[in-house]
């Protein structure tokens, strides 16, 4: 696993691929709250910003679970550095139903 930060970091480790994956996903969610915000201007339809804006919360949930399935995956993988870290399996639990 390529990891972009030092190891003295407190939290779960996410490796390179995961962390472009989730900013990639967040850059489309910008892109499509500045859309709704567009919307709002040109006096767009309420259903149609309505659509727009459960297309981003569904897809900023969607990052939410990306997280979480890699914290999940870390606790797995390397309970003694989770544990360091001041995770366990609870805590990624614990996250999940937040998203839930």
């Amino acid at each position: 696993m390529s990891h972009n930060r030092s190891r003295e970091s407190r939290g779960i480790d996410f490796d390179d691929v995961t962390l472009a994956d989730v900013q990639r996903r967040l850059r489309r969610v910008e892109g499509q709250v500045r859309g709704i915000q567009q919307m709002l201007a040109e006096g767009r339809d309420c259903r149609d910003v309505v659509t727009q804006i459960a297309a981003a919360n569904k897809a900023l949930q969607q990052v939410g679970f990306v997280l979480v399935s890699a914290g999940l995956t870390w606790c797995l993988e390397d309970p003694s550095r989770s544990t360091a870290a001041g995770y366990d399996l609870g805590d990624v639990q614990r996250m999940f139903l937040k998203l839930a």
